[in-house]
């Protein structure tokens, strides 16, 4: 059944907000499980469409899979199949971080080309370049890929770009790996570090996790029980609804320390921003000011998964800001949405002008894609009126009953079907 989102604006967001497991980091620890061939237990996971959707790619592949509120048990051991069909594939893009394992586990692989939301082109050029490397044998014909792995070897990986997925699909196979593998220019998000953290749980041997090189040895198998990381990007949301709407928003069961690069623009821009360990805190101030130049970058840069929550707030900072897409290619997809509401925003190719409003409105628009959703959200907040939002499924795919969380802080939010 079809969802939507009505959302009354102009309410300030006052109280604390308990930060949930990272959808990005959940997501490969799932196809991790695969791995040791036997009992899981992850903790603080998200309950989300795309973690769904993962179960039941694990169950496809003859997992026996049980979730109990954020705790989920995956016992690989029954495991019988090595193949995912095109209608799973297609329902995230996450899903490409199966081929590593199942090949690792099984010796081949069959899969189609992920899907997701369609913000830019997301080619795995790079995951399959690299398992070509370690001895995988592949074949792409008519949108499908078949890989076959007779005699799997370590070896030097060097990435163009420190894509995270091949990253991570890299790690996951070198587990299966005689010797040593070394990927140079990995990713060095820290969802990368909470795999090491599970995969060395299971019994592999991982360094360098969140830096330029990362070491892998694979190891005694053994039955693993971690507990997932807070998700960054939900809590750059939420600061970013509080910059937009006003208040005084608190986040725990947070990693401030995962997301300085946003929390930082939001300071040049007015905000007030207090952080501890394990919490943070931030005030806005009547209007924001504007911020000239937002570029989004690989991690420890500014992230571009908070580049349309952020500008979402800045359509109604005083002044002009400027953002550089660097990532992905079509993710202005939501600043027409933005628009409607009556947003100041000019795009040219890679680089968006945001030109601040006194004020928005409210207006029937939809969900572009993940974030872009979020962004629509943030903005009904802090506009003046009624807002409808549909197309909300891609919400769901990264956060959890967002409705329930804003309206327990002050939004006049709620969910209907339709």
């Amino acid at each position: 059944m079809n969802s939507r989102l009505i959302v009354q604006g102009g309410h300030p967001l006052e109280g604390t907000i308990r930060n949930h497991g990272a959808k990005n980091s959940v997501l490969p620890i799932l196809a991790a499980t695969i791995l040791n061939g036997g009992e899981n237990i992850l903790h603080n996971c998200p309950d989300l469409r795309d973690v769904s959707s993962a179960i039941e790619i694990l169950r496809h592949l003859g997992c026996r899979v049980e979730r109990s509120g954020s705790d989920i048990f995956v016992d690989s051991a029954p495991m019988d199949r090595w193949d995912i069909p095109d209608h799973l594939m297609r329902e995230m893009r996450s899903s490409v971080m199966f081929l590593g394992p199942i090949l690792a586990r099984c010796g081949r692989a069959h899969l189609t080309f992920p899907g997701g939301c369609d913000i830019g082109q997301r080619p795995i050029d790079l995951h399959l370049s690299a398992l070509s490397q370690m001895g995988v044998e592949i074949r792409e014909e008519g949108g499908a890929i078949d890989c076959r792995c007779k005699a799997p070897r370590g070896g030097e990986i060097s990435l163009s770009f420190p894509s995270v997925g091949a990253t991570e699909n890299i790690m996951l196979f070198a587990c299966a790996c005689p010797g040593e593998t070394r990927i140079i220019n990995a990713a060095r998000e820290p969802e990368i570090a909470d795999l090491e953290g599970f995969l060395n749980c299971g019994g592999a041997h991982i360094s360098g996790a969140g830096e330029y090189d990362i070491l892998i040895r694979k190891g005694e198998k053994r039955a693993v029980e971690y507990t997932v990381m807070a998700d960054r990007m939900e809590a750059a949301t939420y600061l970013c609804a509080c910059a937009a709407a006003g208040g005084d928003l608190e986040i725990t069961d947070t990693n401030p320390g995962h997301y300085t690069a946003v929390a930082h623009l939001l300071q040049k821009a007015g905000c007030r921003i207090e952080s501890e360990e394990s919490r943070i805190r931030i005030w806005a101030p009547k209007r924001l000011k504007s911020i000239e130049l937002i570029r989004t970058m690989p991690y420890p840069g500014f992230p571009t998964d908070a580049q349309s929550p952020l500008m979402a707030a800045l359509c109604l900072a005083e002044g002009t800001s400027l953002f550089s897409e660097n990532i992905f290619e079509n993710r202005y997809r939501h600043c027409g949405e933005l628009c409607r509401m009556g947003a100041n925003i000019r795009v040219e190719g890679r680089v968006a002008a945001v030109k601040g409003v006194e004020k928005l409105h409210g207006a029937a628009v939809r969900a572009t894609d993940l974030r872009g959703g979020a962004a629509m959200v943030i903005a009904a907040l802090a506009a003046e009126g009624c807002t409808e939002i549909t197309e909300i499924e891609h919400i769901d795919r990264g956060y959890e009953e967002i409705e329930k969380v804003f309206a327990r802080v002050g939004g006049n939010i709620i969910r209907e079907n339709i």
